[in-house]
């Protein structure tokens, strides 16, 4: 008799990029999208909580030496935090948790595989399926986009803004473009639906699920405008400037210094500070005579187009 070799069977991930895939989220993802919970614990300031500055202990060692001062300069050298037993105390955050020099705020947030977009594919329930063509693929729609419930299923797309694996995050994102161009006089409606799935996308705080949804942005703004005309959608918007906006006020400065060479990918439009002052700049167009002192309040920094 011959041995039979028996191999264990590999356990699907959910990233594996396959949309033959399921994605088993039943109470195994418990990572909130976007959340700030993974980022590392600040050190606690004891002084910050009492009435008294705790300060370092006076040493008689402790005195300035020959070679050691200013040189009569303003360049001040790195001070080293102080310890008082309980850990560094108003130094630099340190490197390594936080990617290098990478500030907090700039940090990418969990994004885990659990959006209903996802789901939905998987299960067969969206009127969709990729028709491959020569250079460029598209969606195929199985149903009339006109006749879909534009309540139903363009909050599911949104959702899929922050996939980033084939297919759903071409899907999603496609399909948005799609739906807004073919059903522009359904979407306003819809405005208050979407708001959460695209606050979550921004609060991801991923360069490419950023660059993705404020493209959307421009598009859902525009929608309207260039069918009939009327804005409608820019200023069923501005309600919501306080969920969209605060993430974009970090970004608005982050800009690639490149000196005096070229950037040769300015066609893909990927740089987040030029995207997110176009949007704004749309916003205040398509958002009526309330939007700017609102983009105003949010974003200090942005100057009006219309004045």
């Amino acid at each position: 008799m011959t041995d039979l070799k028996i191999t264990q069977k590999g356990k699907l991930h959910a990233e594996t990029g396959s949309c033959f895939d399921t994605t088993g989220t039943g109470g195994t993802i418990l990572v909130r999208p976007g959340g700030h919970e993974a980022l590392p614990p600040k050190a606690i300031d004891p002084s910050a909580f009492s009435i008294s500055k705790q300060v370092a202990k006076p040493m008689p060692t402790n005195f300035v030496r020959r070679g050691t001062g200013l040189g009569g300069t303003l360049v001040r050298p790195k001070a080293a935090p102080l310890d008082f037993g309980g850990g560094p105390v108003g130094g630099p955050a340190k490197s390594g948790a936080l990617g290098g020099k990478n500030k907090e705020a700039f940090v990418k947030r969990p994004n885990p595989p659990n959006t209903e977009f996802r789901r939905f594919y998987e299960r067969g329930d969206l009127p969709i399926q990729i028709e491959h063509g020569g250079t460029t693929n598209k969606i195929a729609w199985k149903v009339e986009i006109g006749k879909l419930d534009f309540h139903h299923y363009l909050p599911v797309f949104f959702d899929g803004l922050r996939e980033l694996e084939s297919p759903y995050a071409f899907l999603a994102e496609q399909g948005i473009y799609d739906m807004l161009q073919a059903g522009w006089n359904k979407v306003l409606p819809v405005i208050p639906q979407l708001i959460i799935p695209i606050k979550t996308a921004l609060n991801t705080r991923d360069p490419v699920v950023m660059v993705k949804t404020l493209k959307v942005l421009q598009a859902l703004v525009t929608a309207d405008a260039q069918a009939s005309g009327d804005a409608l959608i820019g200023q069923a918007l501005v309600p919501y400037y306080r969920q969209i906006l605060p993430v974009l006020n970090i970004f608005i400065r982050k800009n690639k210094n490149q000196g005096d060479s070229i950037d040769y990918g300015q066609k893909n439009r990927t740089n987040l500070g030029d995207l997110i002052t176009e949007t704004l700049e749309l916003f205040e167009q398509f958002g009526g005579e309330d939007a700017f002192i609102n983009i105003k309040y949010l974003v200090p920094t942005y100057q009006s187009v219309m004045l």
